[in-house]
């Protein structure tokens, strides 16, 4: 399978952080630059449009656990065999250590499948759902690497950490 060519640069993800006032300023430093350019990197293959980046863009800087537990696809998700243990696991596991990075989160998911007789779809869609807000595929997984990397930067809006999100998932799960 031939991976979908990427048409969207650091500018392009920095403009539209701009047009929805998460990036405040013009001139902004260099890591903010740098976590354009890797935000774009990470999810310009995974969209066909402007439109649908923003919106995987809108998952790292808008996160209400709440809202999405309101939605009736998401129920779908924590209905499943395992859903919630996923859940229960994933927070102990993200409460544990440091920020979230792409080696961290390999290392969750590794811990994850050796405990559980869970795959694919029955282990990942609730961890996107609880860490994204959303169930989805693969390009869920790159915002979520994205997420503490954003956080500890200065936007405009306060970007909520994986492990403010797991708990707050986790509060309005109960």
């Amino acid at each position: 399978m031939v991976a979908a060519p990427n048409l969207f640069t650091g500018a392009d993800v920095a403009e539209m952080l701009r047009e929805r006032g998460w990036l405040a300023a013009e001139v902004f430093s260099p890591e903010v630059l740098a976590w354009c350019e890797r935000a774009a990197g990470l999810l310009g293959s995974h969209v066909a449009d402007r439109a649908g980046l923003s919106e995987l863009l809108g998952l790292v800087f808008q996160y209400d656990a709440q809202r999405a537990l309101e939605r009736v696809e998401n129920h779908a998700v924590l209905a499943r065999y395992g859903a919630r243990e996923v859940v229960r696991r994933l927070a102990l596991l993200l409460l544990d250590d440091g920020p979230l990075d792409s080696e961290r989160f390999k290392e969750i998911i590794t811990t994850m499948k050796e405990g559980s007789d869970l795959r694919s779809r029955d282990l990942f869609h609730p961890i996107r759902l609880a860490l994204a807000g959303k169930a989805g595929e693969g390009e869920l997984d790159r915002v979520i690497l994205l997420i503490d990397e954003a956080a500890a930067l200065p936007f405009a809006v306060a970007v909520k950490p994986a492990r403010a999100r797991i708990l707050e998932f986790c509060s309005a799960l109960d």
